[in-house]
């Protein structure tokens, strides 16, 4: 297997297992959930041994899995893996806000400092639309869970956040273009 698929996998393979977990032959929030916390320390440790480290964004995602898993499986109560997605969103918006405002050092400039080459204007504007489009993910993550079933935020969390991200993400293109450093 080669390096992108395996970091494809480690990226998506827990979702993927709690989706899996929740619906086979009834399994529930709980077996789902047991299974998320299990395969994202898998995840995380494939990734330390390939890279040789642990990269920020995955780390913190995993902790919050099995903070916010742990407590809903301990106190039986599902709102705390309800309200995870709300605050992994709110933790980057925030970061990128007090990064680029605060502390006056555009973090994603920082991140994708070798993948992207964008003029000052660009990588500004840009910080701001993703640190609102997860004050988007935040906001809606707290509609679904408080006013529809579990089933309906599971497929919720797994495809629409996804599918959300994934939107978002390519519409960046054009964008990305403009604002392009020569």
């Amino acid at each position: 297997m080669n390096k992108s698929t395996i970091k494809f996998l480690t990226d998506f393979g827990p979702l993927l297992i709690f989706f899996i977990a929740y619906y086979k032959d009834g399994g529930g929030l709980k077996l789902a959930i047991t299974c998320l916390i299990l395969a994202t320390l898998i995840s995380l440790t494939i990734i330390f041994f390939m890279e040789k480290r642990i990269p920020m964004v995955p780390l913190i995602s995993c902790i919050l899995i099995v903070f916010f898993g742990g407590l809903t499986l301990y106190l039986d109560n599902p709102i705390f893996i309800y309200i995870k997605p709300t605050i992994i969103n709110l933790i980057f918006a925030i970061t990128l806000i007090a990064g680029k405002y605060i502390f006056k050092k555009n973090l994603l400039k920082i991140f994708f400092q070798n993948k992207l080459k964008l003029t000052e204007e660009g990588w500004s504007l840009f910080t701001n639309r993703w640190a609102y489009f997860f004050l988007f993910l935040a906001i809606i993550n707290e509609i679904v869970w408080r006013t529809q079933s579990e089933s309906f935020w599971v497929n919720f969390k797994v495809w629409g956040l996804l599918s959300a991200t994934l939107i978002f993400t390519l519409s960046q293109t054009s964008f990305l273009n403009k604002y392009k450093a020569e």
